[in-house]
């Protein structure tokens, strides 16, 4: 694995295969009917602190530039993306314009499932935790933007309402 690289795997293509929203939206409806919310937001956290943890070990070590690194390369590599990351004062942003599930899910007709933006924020927040951050999610259902910051007694928690159902 190449340390030096924003993201900790490797892949031969420029850009992902589109085809992948249709996967996960589809995973999201079969947990969600078998295992209710609490079994969907369980998988959220384990896939965050699972497959993510060497994304949580280089944003420990490369604190917020590590951050705004990560997601820089994985919206380059998403098909249909426009997307604007930066740094703000001491936080990292990720200003979603065109999110590129929502767009492939839309353009294919498939029903999205409405808590469907709510995994950005469940995921992020457990690669996040490890590292001493946290991620504020607001809007969602095609576009959102995600503050990452230095978790902190005073950070207030994520309202789910500022996140927006998905259709």
């Amino acid at each position: 694995m190449n340390t030096s690289a924003p993201l900790p795997y490797t892949d031969t293509k420029r850009v992902g295969a589109a085809d992948f929203y249709t996967a996960i939206n589809a995973t999201f409806r079969f947990i969600f009917r078998r295992f209710g919310r609490e079994g969907l937001v369980r998988y959220w956290h384990d896939l965050g602190t699972s497959y993510y943890a060497p994304v949580s070990s280089r944003w420990k070590e490369g604190g917020l530039s590590a951050v705004t690194a990560y997601w820089q390369a994985f919206f380059d590599a998403e098909p249909g993306s426009r997307v604007e990351i930066s740094m703000v004062e001491n936080e990292a942003r990720v200003c979603v314009k065109e999110c590129p599930a929502i767009q492939h899910l839309r353009a294919q007709g498939r029903e999205i499932v409405p808590f469907f933006c709510q995994h950005c924020h469940f995921v992020s927040e457990a690669i996040a935790q490890p590292a001493g951050l946290t991620v504020r999610v607001k809007g969602g259902n095609g576009s959102c933007e995600q503050r990452f910051i230095k978790s902190g007694p005073e950070v207030a928690p994520q309202r789910l309402e500022d996140i927006a159902t998905a259709s």
